[in-house]
């Protein structure tokens, strides 16, 4: 240590110890410096941990490519660190107040106007900015409850679409088309989550009136179970297609109904490869498909 710096600190020491408020208010502030570093380690190392155990049960080495493992790890990697974000900011900023109202008592202010003043502004700003708490609120409660995270595809009402960015007061969601919403927490009343866990993809498939019913169907969930056994569809399908039978009955056509159980946010393309295999598989046994809904 050079000899500036060693006048410097006797200079300092000698300061703090002549003048006892001015140390009372150095030791506040560091003290609160401390624990703020001390609750910020805390919150990032449970976060840390959270992650590293996702990765770790997943062998991904980062977690933004998890596209592949299960939607619950990415929700919970997601929602992990919002709330850790969240929880760092909240504490900072408490413990920041109270700082500042400790130093400005040891410098002989009298903080019970302030805290007063504090009070009756907190009360004011509580009473008219009421739709964004309730925004905070509600962001706070569906990530903590996981009720939609990044790469969700979900329903919140007028909007349908993919979720991009899941804030505390705002959630941005992009439509079919392209269109990002801004969609306001508090405004969502409920979620309809398509990506969550599984789904099922649900094929009514018009046959005609005179069909051999048992033939069709075994050549339907023939063809079914050959796109099961795909290499790309293999691990997206979670049970065996099913054949619930004649879901409706018509001058026109039968309707049988088609129902395979795939991972959430699969159903959509599996149901487009579904629809190619069952033409195909429709074509090789000459079966027409009958107009529905004819005019005459």
């Amino acid at each position: 240590m050079d000899e500036d710096t060693t006048s410097w600190l006797d200079r300092l020491a000698s300061f703090l110890a002549g003048d006892e408020t001015a140390g009372r208010i150095a030791l506040t502030l560091i003290g609160g410096i401390i624990t703020v570093l001390l609750i910020r380690f805390a919150i990032s190392r449970v976060v840390a941990r959270v992650v590293s155990g996702v990765k770790r049960r997943h062998g991904a080495e980062d977690t933004q490519a998890l596209t592949t493992s299960p939607v619950e790890a990415m929700r919970q990697v997601q929602r992990t660190r919002t709330l850790g974000s969240v929880l760092n900011t909240f504490a900072g900023w408490t413990i920041g107040i109270i700082v500042a109202l400790m130093v400005l008592a040891e410098a002989g202010v009298s903080v019970t106007p302030l805290i007063a003043s504090a009070g009756i502004l907190g009360a004011a700003v509580g009473f008219g900015a009421q739709s964004l708490v309730r925004d905070v609120l509600q962001g706070m409660f569906m990530v903590f409850e996981d009720q939609l995270g990044v790469g969700d595809v979900v329903n919140v009402g007028e909007v349908t679409g993919v979720v991009e960015r899941l804030g505390i007061r705002v959630t941005e969601i992009r439509d079919v088309d392209g269109t990002l919403w801004f969609v306001r927490n508090g405004e969502i009343v409920r979620v309809g989550n398509y990506s969550q866990d599984w789904a099922r993809v649900i094929l009514d498939i018009p046959i005609p009136y005179e069909s051999d019913i048992e033939a069709v169907q075994s050549r339907l969930l023939s063809a079914a179970k050959s796109f099961m056994a795909r290499p790309e569809w293999r691990r997206k399908v979670l049970e065996e297609p099913e054949i619930w039978g004649i879901e409706s009955i018509s001058a026109e056509a039968l309707i049988l109904r088609l129902v395979v159980k795939v991972r959430g946010g699969e159903q959509w393309a599996a149901k487009r490869a579904l629809h190619a295999d069952i033409k195909s598989a429709l074509d090789q046994q000459g079966v027409d498909l009958p107009p529905l809904n004819r005019m005459v």
